[in-house]
């Protein structure tokens, strides 16, 4: 009975260490998998026990001395009870999410499941993809919930962004390094762009506390800036309603999608054999009348904005010599475009 006294009151500092210790920086792969091994006995620990009341009493006894020391040694700590052990390996899950110094490595492996199959790999078998499993598990409950609403972006996408803000929310709370956490979803999602992009929209489109929006996905919005890449394949590929409803919702996205819509109208040439006007040198799968659509939602959803790009439109066309004939100035076809269709 002691050790297990001493087994639940080790699993406790684990927690604590996991979620507010630096020491989580210098955690390896082997590291990791041994401490979801420890979790997952602790939970098998408390299934044992759970119907015999004298030794909860005398579990919970002892973790409340550990509660007392853990809470002097670390800032911010939430204590834990004989029953949090029952989801321990969740417990950690999340307390590794949230520190900001966990490594690079060891959060893509707890989101991996496509990688090859080696000697490392196999010896971190049970946590490898463990995030997966989660989402997985939380999407069919989206799916499944008669109260859920029908979501844009699909259940799989929600709860990856949902779990994105919260890990960014940790970071800038922290001071954390955040950019390494959105630079590494790019690794090795050239097969999976289209999903990266529904991720995103849906972690801009989440619904936040007015205090806890900003940080967030003020973070997230200046990196898409910076990602110009990322920024194209969204405005392209997205379905145009998704795309008006960032730009109700975020003005930053609508700033950005208008640079971007004038952007690929400059890259366009005419093309006389087929009498219409192309990309060239960016993204070729956004034609001329699909510019023109975008200009147009983006005019319903902030009126305002038509004012300004129409000028601006109108200043491009007078230095392109004020022609009104076809295809000798993609703004003057643009704006005579906009003006039969508005």
């Amino acid at each position: 009975m002691e050790a297990a006294l001493n087994n639940l009151a080790s699993t406790a500092e684990l927690l604590a260490v996991a979620t507010l210790s630096g020491e989580v920086e210098r955690w390896d792969k082997p590291t990791v998998s041994r401490a979801f091994q420890w979790a997952g006995y602790c939970e098998r620990l408390c299934c044992r026990f759970h119907n015999n009341p004298a030794v909860r009493r005398t579990v919970e006894k002892q973790l409340r001395v550990t509660n007392e020391r853990l809470r002097a040694a670390f800032a911010g700590y939430s204590e834990v009870s004989f029953s949090d052990f029952y989801r321990c390996r969740h417990l950690l899950l999340v307390g590794l999410l949230k520190n900001p110094q966990l490594p690079v490595a060891i959060a893509k492996m707890l989101f991996d499941t496509a990688g090859p199959v080696d000697a490392e790999r196999k010896e971190c078998q049970e946590v490898t993809g463990f995030c997966s499993r989660i989402i997985q598990c939380k999407s069919a409950c989206k799916v499944l919930s008669p109260l859920a609403v029908s979501s844009a972006v699909g259940a799989d996408a929600e709860v990856q962004a949902e779990m994105l803000m919260e890990r960014l929310d940790a970071l800038l709370s922290r001071a954390g390094e955040t950019e390494h956490i959105l630079d590494s979803v790019l690794q090795g999602c050239e097969g999976a762009a289209g999903h990266l992009c529904l991720v995103i929209a849906a972690a801009l489109l989440r619904k936040r506390n007015p205090g806890a929006q900003s940080a967030s996905q003020d973070f997230l919005l200046d990196w898409l800036q910076k990602e110009q890449t990322v920024l194209e394949h969204m405005c392209s590929a997205l379905p145009s309603t998704l795309i008006i409803e960032l730009t109700k919702k975020q003005m930053k996205f609508r700033d950005a999608f208008c640079d971007l819509l004038k952007k690929w109208a400059s890259d366009m040439e005419y093309s006389i054999s087929e009498g219409e006007w192309i990309q060239t040198r960016t993204n070729q799968t956004v034609s001329f009348n699909r510019l023109t659509e975008h200009f147009l939602g983006l005019f319903e959803t902030c009126p305002f904005v038509r004012e300004d790009v129409e000028k601006e439109l109108n200043a491009l066309k007078m230095s392109d010599g004020d022609f009104d004939v076809r295809g000798l100035s993609v703004w003057g076809d643009l704006l005579s475009a906009l003006n039969k269709s508005g």
